[in-house]
């Protein structure tokens, strides 16, 4: 297991799974540098961390433009060298209005949780393969291991980044950086606040930031849970398609 990191950097900390990580982190002797959409709400989070004894920089920026995050990471890398950045920034959407998902939608969806979770993991690797020390955390979902009719862009966008971490892992560790992948199932934040129908395993999002804190300290390369949904998961990516058609026309649309 490797030591706790000392410096951490997380995208999307002004609520759900990254506000929940911001505060399983947050402790004496750790820096915190947190981003959000929500000035207000991200505010609330950096003081609630800093009630812990944390030293907390926090910036409302958006992750899908390329340059500030570049310049932002790297700013923050010299304030105290970085150990951890988990590009955690998600969005999503769905067809719970019967119309499917429009291009806006779906453009707005792949900008934000693909180009926005490269433009946090790419700095990071900048910086962490020139000290060949660093940990980067990419939050992908179980929603990634097969594209469902509820939710088709953010199902996609979730795989890319999901496979692309995997691939980085190995890529990187030659370089000591380490990576891995988060794939949660369903988790009581606002992005799920909206869903209407009933969300099998559903836990809290501070027992899921307990299971990602330890997967990461243990170096896992993926992060799935709860076990039962994950398993689901991996079994609906090797179903034949006329079956899983079948099971998808008879899932809820995502709200």
């Amino acid at each position: 297991m490797s030591r706790r990191p000392q410096a951490i950097l997380i995208t999307g900390a002004s609520s759900g799974l990254g506000q929940a990580l911001a505060l399983a982190y947050a402790g004496p002797g750790i820096t915190l540098f947190l981003s959000g959409r929500d000035r207000q709400r991200l505010h609330d989070v950096a003081d609630a961390c800093r009630a812990r004894k944390a030293v907390v920089h926090a910036l409302v920026i958006n992750v899908t433009q390329a340059v500030p995050m570049a310049t932002w990471i790297k700013e923050c890398d010299g304030i105290r060298p970085l150990d951890l950045v988990i590009a955690n920034a998600g969005i999503s959407a769905g067809t719970g209005d019967g119309g499917g998902e429009s291009a806006d939608q779906a453009r707005t969806i792949f900008a934000v949780n693909v180009d926005g979770v490269m433009n946090t993991v790419f700095p990071a690797i900048d910086i962490m393969r020139g000290r060949r020390h660093g940990q980067i955390a990419i939050m992908a979902s179980l929603a990634g291991y097969r594209g469902l009719p509820g939710a088709p862009s953010y199902c996609a966008s979730k795989a890319a980044v999901k496979a692309w971490g995997e691939g980085l892992r190995g890529l990187l560790a030659r370089d000591g950086v380490r990576v891995s992948v988060i794939c949660p199932g369903f988790v009581t934040t606002r992005m799920t606040a909206v869903n209407t129908f009933k969300m099998p395993f559903l836990m809290d999002a501070d027992r899921a930031a307990r299971i990602m804190v330890k997967g990461l300290a243990r170096n896992r390369g993926r992060i799935a849970f709860p076990w039962p949904m994950a398993f689901g998961a991996w079994l609906s990516a090797a179903l034949p398609d006329r079956l899983m058609g079948w099971i998808g026309a008879r899932m809820p649309d995502k709200g």
